[in-house]
């Protein structure tokens, strides 16, 4: 008889850990197939039932109010208003010794073998048994350090949850756990890239493409053009008042008007694509448009933005002009049709004009470029390239941090050049490296002249990727740095992030060899790349310069700050220094300093100045910190 009882209790006790290796065993299968910790909990909650063989089981989220409620967030089995009928806490009260309560305030699992006998569940006992519970075992939720909660089962028979089960029952509460992390890690992963695409892709003010996309998807589009032999239209839309608009209202305004001009323009459904090019101007390209369907559009949209923008209690003109190039007539490739868009748009503010069709001919805008690009290489060589330099100042001080090197091209029968007229000469012709290697000589020697007037000061070049490709970029850095008796620290190098991506083994190997020298690096515009965190944390960098894109939209704009919050977040657990480009106002300086970025560059500080003019303004600098 005593051995019938034996066997009786064995066989019971094994039924028991059977169930709970059922459970095991589901949950494990339910982790690999779950896409959200919502769907995880119920999935969890379905299988200790059904496959378990529990009555009831429950996932409760521990709240941190001032009664450390316990909040039930998934369940299955028979619950007929039990949970909903019952308090619970995880505060050291009455309600809070129960199980849940009591695993999740110790972070142990907590087993009540019998509710009949055990004081502790006397807060729910009636409640229990009309449900048919007779005990109970909750195992805490342990994620990324912190108890979030627990998971109760219920089981209908007293003295149901031995050692082995309570102890398989916590290796699946323990895998549940790691499968919330691993839920979690792969939602901030996932939030990371599109965060990451949405910096590289498209405009942070307006959320329409960017150039970068746009150069793309304009190439697919004329591939497809040509497979086809139809026409494509692209139209380059530029505001007429911006710039007065925002001299007189502020950038706030005038970021408000471009988001609504953005909203204004026309939606389609065919593959076309709108996108912001530049601070005023827009680019929309209809992939089957010709003269007239390009007509059409311009007038719709002009037509759109004729009714004024109320910002400020103004009523604010919004009217633009546009300019109109189609293929195959007026160029074959992105790079022309665009450039000949904004040409022709040009010609319709020069005209008064609402919209034109470009009117040039190839060879006369061939001759001209050609012109240009001979007299740029003799502008290097001759004394036509004047210095320039727009000072970076440490926030949190007001003390200036460094300078960055520019350049104009002061053409004798044209006048001053501004940069983004000759630099894609230069780059098309061959010309950026010989630039850069002026740029550099004559950065050091003007911080040579600096330190004799005991001004010390690092100033910044930037390096284009033909630069980096120069298998004499080292020897020249050597031989600057000797012909004014400079040290390392004088000096430091811009790199685009868009060109370190261009060849990103090969910029790595070189940057690793400019660090080996003791010069300083930052990555500039960062966040109109696409470089992966990966690879960043490979590069040899000393900071990061987060695009004026991003920073002169972030008090105006949510998504704009909160990627510039990330961004120094990410650059300062990489052990990055961060510079912020585009300072417009005091406003995005402070919240700059809120978020922990160290220097900042823009007009806030100074406008570009020519270099000899910068000891008079440091001079007069002031900057009261807060």
């Amino acid at each position: 008889m005593q051995m019938a009882t034996e066997f009786s209790c064995d066989l019971r006790e094994l039924k028991r850990v059977h169930r709970a290796l059922r459970t095991l065993s589901a949950s494990n299968r339910a982790l690999l197939r779950a896409e959200c910790e919502e769907s995880l909990f119920h999935e969890f909650c379905r299988v200790a039932v059904e496959e378990g063989g529990y009555r009831l089981a429950w996932v409760t989220q521990a709240e941190h109010d001032e009664t450390k409620t316990v909040r039930p967030v998934a369940s299955a089995g028979v619950n007929d208003g039990y949970l909903e009928s019952i308090q619970l806490s995880w505060a050291d009260t009455p309600l809070g010794q129960g199980p849940t309560g009591t695993a999740i305030r110790t972070g142990k699992p907590s087993v009540i073998q019998n509710i009949q006998t055990d004081p502790r569940e006397a807060p729910w006992f009636e409640v229990g048994v009309a449900h048919g519970f007779a005990s109970f075992i909750a195992l805490p939720l342990l994620v990324e350090g912190s108890i979030i909660g627990a998971i109760t089962i219920a089981a209908p028979e007293p003295d149901a949850f031995g050692a082995d089960e309570v102890a398989l029952l916590s290796e699946t509460a323990d895998d549940l756990a790691f499968g919330i992390e691993t839920l979690r890690m792969r939602m901030r992963h996932r939030a990371a890239e599109d965060t990451i695409r949405r910096m590289a892709y498209f405009d942070a003010l307006t959320g329409l493409p960017n150039r970068l996309q746009l150069q793309e998807r304009l190439n697919a589009a004329l591939d497809v053009a040509r497979a086809e032999n139809r026409p494509l239209a692209v139209l380059h839309l530029q505001i007429g008042s911006f710039r007065e608009i925002t001299e007189a209202l502020g950038y706030r305004e005038s970021d408000l008007q471009l988001q609504e001009i953005a909203k204004r323009m026309p939606t389609f459904e065919t593959g076309e694509i709108v996108a912001r090019v530049a601070e005023d101007a827009f680019v929309v390209v209809l992939p089957r448009g010709d003269a007239e369907v390009a007509r059409g559009c311009a007038k719709r949209i002009l037509a759109t933005l004729a009714a004024p923008i109320e910002l400020s209690g103004l009523l604010l003109d919004s009217r633009a002009t546009i300019g109109i190039t189609l293929y195959p007539g007026h160029g074959a490739d992105a790079e022309a049709l665009l450039r000949r868009a904004a040409a022709a748009n040009f010609q319709a503010r020069q005209t008064g004009q609402y919209y034109i069709f470009y009117a040039g001919g190839l060879d006369t805008e061939c001759t001209r470029r050609l012109a240009l690009m001979g007299e740029l290489r003799r502008a290097i060589d001759g004394d036509e390239l004047r210095l320039f330099c727009q000072p970076k100042v440490e926030i949190s001080s007001g003390q200036v941090s460094g300078v960055e090197a520019l350049v104009r091209w002061e053409h004798p029968s044209l006048g001053m050049i501004e940069p983004d007229r000759f630099i894609p000469l230069a780059e098309s012709a061959g010309l950026i490296t010989p630039l850069t290697y002026w740029v550099l000589g004559a950065a050091l020697r003007q911080s040579y002249v600096w330190r004799a007037m005991g001004v010390e000061v690092p100033i910044s070049v930037n390096l284009s990727a033909h630069d980096l490709r120069d298998a004499q970029l080292l020897e020249r850095v050597r031989d600057a740095l000797t012909t004014w008796g400079a040290s390392p620290e004088w000096i430091a190098f811009e790199i685009k992030e868009s060109t370190l991506m261009n060849d990103p083994a090969g910029a790595c190997k070189k940057l690793s060899k400019l660090k080996q020298l003791g010069v300083e690096l930052f990555i500039d515009d960062f966040g109109t790349g696409y470089s992966s965190l990966a690879y960043l944390q490979k590069l040899p960098i000393d900071s990061i310069k987060i695009d004026q894109s991003f920073v002169s939209a972030m008090t105006s704009d949510e998504d704009s700050q909160v990627i510039v919050r990330s961004t120094v977040e990410m650059a300062h657990n990489l052990g990055l220094h961060v510079v912020a480009e585009g300072v417009e106002t005091r406003a995005i300086a402070d919240c700059l300093a809120q978020l922990g970025c160290e220097d900042a560059q823009g007009f806030c500080i100074s406008r570009p100045m020519p270099a000899s003019q910068y000891v008079d303004w440091r001079a007069g600098f002031s900057w009261i910190a807060d």
